[in-house]
């Protein structure tokens, strides 16, 4: 299933994300036509996991710069908009931005602060932001061993305390294809969105993105194009 949406020229800094933090549209311009494929997007999340609960989320892309971070932060605060609790966690351990997109300090105990200091409960590090309506955790100190993180029973015993809290938990992570953690994280989430970005992500890596996946059994439950000229709003393709 294909989710199309967000219009961007194609000569935007393939960095931008990195450097300012992803643009959280649906907070800024709620009625803005972004905003609504934003929602429709989300109603297609929950129609695909009609048989099946989705509480665990992980955007991912197959290379950098992609635009993961701005779906994961715009997915989670339409999802708040329903009143339920969300958790946006940047799992982004090797080029957070999350923190940047919500003017957070950089410096605040976050994932990696958890996954190595079992004195702190996840509230401790956890922030909820109002005017999103929705609570974010930012990735913390960067780690020199970011998927041995990922891929511990630290790591399993938090996911299953922000299960216990929130409705819904949005993991942003790394790419794909610049090394495991985001394959890692596929493994302990009920279901991934792969982001494909028009003018930047290569066919060829997509289905190399698609194998790491595959190779671990992830759910994949779609993936959103973003950067389209098309001014047609976001729909679902089969």
């Amino acid at each position: 299933m294909v989710f199309k949406t967000n219009k961007r020229k194609k000569n935007d800094k393939d960095n931008q994300e990195q450097q300012l933090g992803a643009s959280l549209v649906t907070v800024t311009r709620p009625s803005d036509t972004v905003a609504e494929q934003f929602r429709s997007i989300k109603e297609n999340i929950q129609f695909s996991a009609a048989d099946k609960k989705i509480q665990t989320l992980l955007v991912t892309s197959a290379d950098d710069s992609e635009g993961k971070s701005t779906m994961a932060a715009n997915l989670a605060a339409v999802m708040a908009e329903q009143g339920k609790r969300v958790l946006l966690v940047d799992a982004n351990l090797r080029k957070p931005s999350i923190y940047k997109t919500f003017n957070l300090n950089e410096h605040h105990p976050g994932l990696t602060t958890l996954l190595t200091d079992d004195s702190l409960t996840i509230m401790d590090a956890i922030i909820k932001v109002k005017d999103a309506n929705l609570y974010v955790l930012s990735a913390g100190p960067m780690p020199p061993n970011p998927s041995e993180l990922l891929d511990s029973k630290r790591m399993e015993a938090l996911i299953e305390e922000f299960n216990d809290v929130f409705d819904t938990v949005i993991f942003d992570s790394s790419a794909l294809l610049t090394g495991d953690d985001a394959q890692v994280m596929a493994t302990k989430v009920d279901g991934i969105i792969i982001t494909i970005r028009e003018g930047v992500t290569e066919k060829n890596s997509i289905y190399q993105a698609k194998e790491r996946l595959d190779a671990v059994n992830a759910n994949v439950i779609g993936a959103i194009y973003n950067g389209s000229e098309d001014k047609k709003e976001s729909k679902a393709i089969k």
